[in-house]
């Protein structure tokens, strides 16, 4: 089986979710299982993403329990519009979310920590359907209440589900076609790179706008997932990184 993450910008309007659809169909063919973790919807001041959720109150500031709790509401509400536009599309699948997903958190609200995650809930429902979506960037922490797990979390969200699921790989659907030798927003002399190792990889992680988490990144190295980085609108082979 394999873990589908897909970001804020795949998920940000249903043209672009049909593509990830596509994609999860080929996943399900191919792989027979598939997880699928989800971002929030858009970035920046879009209706539902993490940002303009948190900007409902200014209460939150000395709330960080709500706030939390707040902001992990943009993945439920991928999560949900993605389970029925893929219901529509012929494709069974399943939302698991909050202690149902097994993802437990410790540590800071707002910066939490994944301590353990127990994929029981998981496993059985591949028993039933293909295809399980999990909200990214959050777990339950030892109290029972919701923990996001920092900017870019739900990145770290779906190495650490491959690593727990023991999936081939997880993969990246992202709005460039792999990873590139440079920034291509800042110069013109970049190309994509075919094969890489992780610790190749992770100088490329320290920019302002990573292609993945540094934090996913460095998982991935420590329980040695292979990650496979790919254009979401594109066919073309992407970029294998491998432990």
């Amino acid at each position: 089986m394999i873990v589908q993450k897909f970001g804020g910008v795949a998920m940000k309007d249903k043209q672009t979710r049909k593509v990830c659809i596509g994609h999860i169909k080929s996943g399900v063919e191919r792989h027979q299982n598939v997880v699928v973790v989800v971002s929030a919807i858009g970035r920046g001041d879009d209706p539902y993403s993490t940002d303009s959720l948190l900007h409902l109150t200014d209460a939150f500031s000395s709330s960080k329990a709500a706030s939390d709790l707040a902001a992990s509401c943009g993945e439920l509400i991928a999560a949900a519009i993605l389970s029925a536009e893929l219901e529509s599309a012929g494709v069974s699948n399943k939302v698991l979310h909050g202690i149902q997903a097994g993802i437990w958190t410790t540590g800071d609200f707002g910066d939490g920590t994944i301590s353990d995650i127990d994929p029981t809930m998981i496993t059985d429902s591949l028993t039933e359907t293909g295809c399980v979506i999990i909200p990214g960037f959050q777990g339950m922490n030892e109290f029972g209440q919701v923990m996001t797990i920092g900017r870019g979390g739900s990145d770290l969200t779906a190495v650490a589900l491959g690593a727990a699921l023991r999936a081939s790989h997880v993969e990246f659907f992202k709005d460039v076609p792999g990873i590139m030798s440079s920034d291509p927003r800042i110069g013109e002399n970049y190309k994509k790179i075919e094969n890489m190792t992780i610790h190749q990889l992770l100088p490329l992680l320290d920019t302002d706008r990573p292609v993945i988490q540094k934090r996913a990144a460095i998982y991935a190295m420590k329980k040695a997932i292979p990650l496979y980085v790919r254009g979401i609108a594109s066919k073309e082979n992407g970029t294998w990184v491998t432990p």
